[in-house]
């Protein structure tokens, strides 16, 4: 297998009626899936002319915006999701990044079009769909197949990048394969499953939901990312909708026990969650786990640039506050390993060094930047003997007295306060085993450590527990109690506006 386009026609085959993905609006076949895909594909070829090339997609969360993906997979190309609500500076960057002149894009979007300005050539869903009525031309797609590596780009996913333009990380073909097969097998999934979508489709969480979903023949309901901040409307489509699993962020579940979700409904046939992004705080995980006793529940760890995930922990009892939930072990066919700040190996128990991985899984760097692919994707400096390309993480993370991988911080994480080297993930599980806290975040600003927390208790006396839990000199110097704290799109605590938000108010004094 070489292509992910045989797992939908595999599907298709066996389940030619069955829904492969719906959203509140629409839904598709396999059967109607692999017909429209194969007709944007003659269209979209038509527009980028060669394979291998990038195919902007300008769209939200939808049936639509699938078709459209695997469009773009049948031209021989890839497809790279641009978040409609991003900054217009952020997705010109992105495009300038792609070197794309063009946007696929439907008129159900007209006023984000607008507000976007672009004045490149705009192509819409609408436009293509009429072209592709056309009579078939089977033979341009076995060409394109025929030309076809394992090693194609797949999708591009832009994460955020230290010099201030967009990362863009290519995956290709034979990594989403290499990890989907092993992932599906390794929890079991099937046809039987409904994946409940909560990941936008440019983070690699919903690679998960979507090639699961069309490798087992299963379904995908795609949840409007509204309904998050809305509890009763989310459980009511995950109880109406029949959903099965669940691959989240940990921040999307952490909002359905803050918001007392279950005490509305229980969407008792969800039999596997995993979740992935952050540290899962134990007190949610708990609520999730007295809420559906029967499920499955596994910690999934890996940034966007190793194909999703690399390590994983089943979850096999209730953790109490303040224990360490583990990241786990690695998936098959996938390396690995710590390192310290020589480069060595580390084998020791509770000794941090940075996560550090190899395999099939890798994904084929940045697009169109070798300078910051070159300091991510560097050669395993434990083997002098043959190419074995790794991905340093910049996660910092330790073995446990079982063997399993525990995630300590970021390596951009440690400070250095009050001449004493830090971490503040360290100070953030001490405030997460704290009762009263709902969850925490701390950042380093102002030579300060500052924290930000969700829970009903005092400065004072949030200060007063910590201080049974650590040194003096890791005691946040400023507290503030929130009624929420900021997300990122992608689910996660977003660092970077509570940093803006601290600079703000100190400036206001």
């Amino acid at each position: 297998m070489k292509n992910i386009l045989e797992y939908l026609e595999k599907s298709a085959g066996l389940y030619p009626d069955k829904i492969a993905f719906a959203d509140p609006d629409k839904e598709i076949t396999y059967r109607e899936l692999v017909q429209r895909a194969r007709g944007l594909g003659r269209a979209l070829h038509g527009i980028v002319k060669e394979p291998r090339k990038p195919v902007p997609v300008f769209m939200g969360k939808s049936v639509d915006t699938i078709s459209v993906f695997f469009g773009a997979v049948y031209a021989g190309c890839f497809y790279s999701l641009l978040d409609t609500k991003q900054p217009r500076a952020r997705l010109l960057d992105i495009l300038a990044t792609l070197e794309q002149d063009f946007i696929i894009t439907s008129h159900v979007y007209d006023e984000e079009i607008a507000e976007f300005g672009f004045d490149g050539r705009i192509w819409y869903l609408e436009d293509l769909e009429a072209a592709a009525e056309e009579p078939e031309d089977d033979d341009l797609l076995e060409k394109i197949r025929a030309q076809a590596l394992d090693i194609d780009p797949l999708y591009c996913n832009f994460t955020s990048g230290s010099t201030g333009v967009p990362k863009g990380v290519v995956v290709g073909h034979r990594s989403v394969i290499d990890f989907i097969d092993i992932f599906t097998e390794t929890f079991g999934f099937n046809e039987t499953d409904v994946f409940g979508n909560q990941a936008p489709f440019d983070f690699d969480v919903s690679v998960k939901d979507i090639y699961s979903t069309i490798a087992c023949g299963a379904t995908m309901q795609i949840i409007p990312t509204k309904y998050f901040s809305i509890p009763t409307q989310l459980l009511d489509f995950l109880c109406d909708r029949h959903c099965t699993v669940l691959t989240w962020a940990v921040s999307a579940m952490c909002i359905v026990t803050t918001l007392h979700g279950f005490d509305y409904k229980i969407p008792t046939e969800v039999k596997k969650v995993l979740f992935s992004g952050e540290v899962m705080p134990i007190r949610h995980l708990t609520a999730w786990q007295e809420a559906l006793p029967e499920a499955m529940f596994v910690n999934l760890y890996g940034p966007t640039e190793i194909t999703c995930n690399c390590t994983y922990f089943i979850v096999d009892r209730k953790y109490e506050r303040g224990e360490v939930l583990p990241s786990g072990i690695p998936f098959p066919n996938e390396k690995v390993f710590l390192l310290d700040d020589e480069d060595k190996l580390v084998t020791e128990k509770n000794v941090n060094g940075e996560i550090c991985v190899s395999g099939t899984a890798l994904a084929l760097g940045y697009y169109n930047n070798p300078e910051q692919t070159a300091k991510a994707f560097v050669q395993n400096p434990l083997n002098r003997k043959y190419l074995e390309p790794i991905y340093r993480t910049g996660d910092l993370a330790y073995y446990n007295e079982d063997g399993q991988i525990c995630f300590a911080t970021r390596k951009d994480f440690q400070i250095k306060h009050m001449g004493h080297r830090i971490e503040l993930g360290e100070i953030e599980a001490a405030m997460d085993a704290v009762p009263q806290i709902e969850r925490a975040c701390c950042i380093f600003a102002n030579n300060k450590i500052n924290a930000f927390y969700i829970g009903n208790i005092d400065k004072k006396e949030l200060s007063q527990q910590l201080g049974t839990r650590l040194p003096k000199f890791m005691i946040p110097n400023t507290f503030r109690q929130m009624e929420s704290l900021p997300i990122t799109k992608n689910g996660k605590i977003d660092r970077k506006a509570l940093t803006e938000e601290y600079l703000m108010r100190k400036k206001r004094g």
